[in-house]
């Protein structure tokens, strides 16, 4: 926590220092060599406390000031380095199918014994797709009405990978939702159709007997696992590649782009703010939860949420802290575990806002129906990443390549993606805890008949 802080108050005081001395040269005539070596030096400390630290965040952040400089100082040698960028979009798409495809079979066929539990597991995965699916469209209001997207303008080059989008009649459009070949899908990255193939399978692996079952489950399993584990190594190449990308961009536009970072941190706050006083305060306050007793009680959990930005590192603790306030064992360890698969709503709030960033940083236009598309898009893909690090990027490139948009703004976010993580999974673990005693009260087991509500 205290080493993000640092690279990131490093990062923003950095620029901020190039912006005071240049607008001080303009007055006082100071020689661009000595702006120049001044902005040098302040890089080589940041990269020898990169070096002490050794963290893949705080590397990814002095790449963002290194890239700055680059593409700022040395333009035309910056637009030779979209080549970095490039090589790590291509290992991302490698990621995406398998990924999708075993979380969101163990997603469906791993909780196959809802039978068994009956009226709980129905009723925890309605809540869930409500709050989740108001949460995305949060997500989508916030990024339309600040707009923080609008004025990137990318280079036109780009685009030169994304094939043209034909226009669609409506029929169209629900055809090629439904793949004909798997093999085909996921070649061409039609992650929509991958979607559809997985959920069918997950439903037919959850109807199979236990013995035809358990074996594909296990390698769903696996699958999944591994993937977070090849994400993972990829992620170690993330720093070079977002400095890459970072200088590419600024080589061609300024650092104009910085300004448009802080419009969509500033507009994931505010979203995530309005989500907890207009969705879940509400819902806590009709299922007649104790606010305030509430609020103290999974206050160590979401500061642990916070600072490590993973949802499950805050779980046990959460479910500890929840049995304490009154909520049986029974119904804890079956919503808790299930909402971290089903009822991401900081996720899902972030994945719908940060996709319409990147269309308005291409310059593109979606519709209000493409939006909506996307938005059912990301409600699917979204189950399963919680306590991931990055496996939201691999959901926002699936959601990237599937309305044709460019990937450079993804890289560019990615350069602020930890303080949007604190943010989100905070607001994961929350969602998650007030679920799980929604759940109780709706069952009749809470509070205690030996206990008393008090606010």
């Amino acid at each position: 926590m205290t080493n993000l802080k640092t690279a990131t108050l490093g990062l923003w005081a950095s620029l901020g220092v190039t912006a005071l001395a240049h607008t001080a040269s303009a007055f006082f005539a100071i020689p661009e060599t000595v702006l120049t070596g001044t902005r040098w030096m302040a890089l080589a400390f940041f990269l020898l406390y990169a070096f002490r630290k050794r963290s893949l965040t705080t590397w990814i952040l002095i790449s963002m000031l290194v890239g700055s400089e680059i593409g700022y100082t040395f333009p035309e040698f910056a637009q030779n380095l979209n080549i970095f960028s490039k090589i790590f979009l291509k290992l991302i798409k490698t990621i995406i199918a398998p990924l999708l495809f075993g979380t969101l079979v163990v997603g469906i066929a791993g909780h196959s014994n809802l039978k068994q539990v009956g009226r709980m597991g129905w009723k925890s995965l309605v809540y869930f797709e409500v709050v989740t699916t108001l949460a995305l469209f949060i997500g989508l209001i916030a990024i339309n009405i600040s707009q923080a997207g609008v004025g990137v303008n990318l280079p036109k080059d780009s685009h030169e990978e994304l094939p043209d989008v034909p226009e669609q009649n409506a029929i169209q459009i629900i055809l090629h939702i439904f793949p004909d070949n798997i093999a085909k899908a996921v070649a061409n990255g039609e992650v929509l159709q991958i979607v559809v193939f997985s959920v069918l399978f997950g439903i037919g692996l959850a109807m199979a007997p236990e013995d035809k079952r358990k074996p594909m489950l296990s390698f769903a399993e696996s699958l999944s696992e591994t993937m977070f584990k090849f994400t993972a190594i990829i992620m170690y190449f993330a720093p070079i590649a977002v400095g890459a990308a970072l200088a590419y961009t600024i080589g061609h536009m300024g650092l104009g782009i910085l300004v448009n970072l802080l419009k969509l941190l500033g507009t994931l706050y505010a979203a995530l703010l309005v989500f907890l006083g207009g969705v879940l305060l509400p819902v806590a306050l009709v299922a007649r939860v104790p606010i305030k007793r509430f609020a103290q009680t999974i206050a160590e959990p979401v500061s642990i949420a916070f600072a490590t930005t993973s949802s499950e590192s805050a779980l046990p603790r959460a479910m500890e802290a929840l049995e304490k306030f009154g909520v049986p064992r029974k119904i804890v360890a079956f919503v808790m575990p299930t909402g971290y698969s089903f009822n991401l709503d900081g996720t899902t709030l972030y994945l719908s806002l940060a996709t319409i960033f990147v269309a308005q940083a291409a310059g593109r236009n979606l519709t209000w129906g493409e939006q909506l598309s996307a938005v059912f898009l990301l409600m699917l893909t979204s189950k399963g990443v919680a306590g991931v690090p990055r496996a939201s990027l691999v959901i926002l490139m699936g959601a990237a390549a599937y309305l044709k948009l460019p990937v450079e703004p993804i890289f560019i976010i990615l350069g602020i993606d930890e303080l949007m993580d604190m943010a989100r999974t905070s607001v994961n673990v929350i969602g998650n805890c007030l679920a799980t005693v929604v759940i109780a009260r709706w069952e009749g087991e809470y509070p205690p008949k030996n206990d008393s509500i008090v606010e």
